[in-house]
């Protein structure tokens, strides 16, 4: 088997990618959604793939694997790696946690980030309240929740003087900032977290992603003023979203000063640039994200040199679609016991279409918490042309072709 071509299309903000070979057999990717711009970036790693067999996995991230780099090109190589796991699980006729060592666990835990604007809610106290009401009448009955909080989320903006710094209203994301938080900001940051989780009550976990934007010291005072909560973790206080290095080493002196759970990863790519957090037990819990990091096999690895050091994995991936939904499903199926739940990619939802426009999945396939891994071959989800193609970009036309 050769690959003859590969082809990157953006529908509904989202690149998807398609690696066509000469048996037919072609194999499926997706990019997280805010990233139309990684569609190029795809495309010029085209020339490293043609010829080779996909089924080789390995043989063939060899080749570009270097090219990865910070994101987004390590967004793009991700994306082809689990292609490749596609094809390879549908020549074997097996699914991919097979190719990977087989599923440890018939279904799988997700939790779910769950964003204000969800449910009309800003950062009062009281809005945190209500947070938490509409997160548990949710569909799919999960059990646990991500809350965006203080630098992750518009409370720094919303709060007057949350910290002493500048403020950048209309920014693409609500959190380009830093700085020392006020007394007044931490106070009232600590107030509506304590709000959620009481509202929440008994059988339901709550992670708090909260920066970055912390300095470190402020970051400890938060985690130890919330550990009364019993917290799943605290995310992202000091380097996470779109931070081209990871500080291990400040992240350590918070983790090791507190009981709450510290957690970072999603952004970090490949093995090599999570060695220092792992070995240095600079974190509890660690969070690559299958699109960034490298792809599924490279956050298995991770996830099994994690757990020889007692650090648990929780994998991110709100933004990553409906193949990235089938992905996350097949990795966590085959991780070690240190696996906690993956983030579920909701985005996508909102789309209205996405599940009229593949097979694999009828509709949200949550219930209480917990998916059913499949034993479809590949990543068990496929594509629907003819119904896919109304969404297609006019210079995209020929994706399906």
């Amino acid at each position: 088997m050769k690959i003859t071509d590969v082809k990157c299309a953006v529908i509904a903000n989202s690149p998807v990618v398609r690696i066509v070979t000469d048996e037919g057999i072609d194999g499926w990717s997706q990019i997280e959604t805010p990233k139309p711009y990684v569609h190029p970036i795809v495309l010029q790693l085209k020339p490293w793939l043609i010829g080779e067999d996909p089924t080789t996995v390995e043989r063939v991230m060899k080749r570009i694997r270097s090219r990865g780099g910070f994101k987004p090109w390590g967004s793009a190589v991700s994306a082809i790696e689990i292609a490749l796991w596609d094809i390879a699980g549908k020549a074997a006729g097996v699914p991919v946690h097979k190719l990977l060592g087989g599923k440890v666990r018939d279904t799988v835990r997700t939790y779910r980030t769950f964003y204000h604007h969800e449910c009309s809610a800003k950062h009062t106290v009281a809005d945190y309240t209500h947070w938490a009401a509409s997160a548990k009448a949710l569909p799919g009955g999960y059990k646990m929740f991500k809350l965006p909080s203080s630098f992750h989320s518009a409370m720094a903006t919303e709060f007057p003087n949350y910290f002493y710094g500048e403020t950048h209203a209309g920014a693409p994301y609500p959190y380009p900032h830093r700085g020392l938080v006020t007394e007044e900001g931490f106070e009232h940051a600590v107030a509506a977290v304590t709000a959620a989780k009481e509202a929440l009550g008994p059988g339901y976990g709550l992670a708090v992603d909260a920066g970055p934007g912390y300095l470190a010291y402020d970051a400890l005072r938060f985690a130890k003023a919330l550990e009364p909560l019993h917290l799943l973790w605290v995310e992202d206080m000091i380097t996470g979203d779109y931070s081209p290095f990871v500080n291990a080493d400040v992240y350590r002196d918070v983790t090791h000063a507190t009981t709450t759970p510290i957690h970072t990863g999603e952004e970090i790519y490949l093995r090599q640039n999570f060695k220092d957090l792992i070995e240095k037990h600079a974190v509890n819990v660690i969070g690559p994200d299958p699109c960034d990091v490298g792809g599924i096999a490279e956050l298995k690895w991770i996830a099994e040199y994690a757990d020889l050091h007692g650090i648990a994995i929780a994998p991110h991936g709100t933004a990553n679609g409906v193949f990235g939904l089938a992905r996350l499903i097949q990795v966590a199926a085959c991780l070690p016991d240190n696996y906690i739940a993956f983030e579920y990619p909701a985005r996508f939802e909102a789309d209205g279409f996405w599940y009229d426009i593949v097979d694999g999945f009828d509709g949200n396939p949550v219930v209480n918490g917990e998916i059913e891994v499949p034993d479809r071959p590949g990543l068990g989800v496929n594509f629907i042309p003819e119904a896919a193609k109304a969404y297609l970009r006019p210079e995209d036309a020929d994706f399906f072709d």
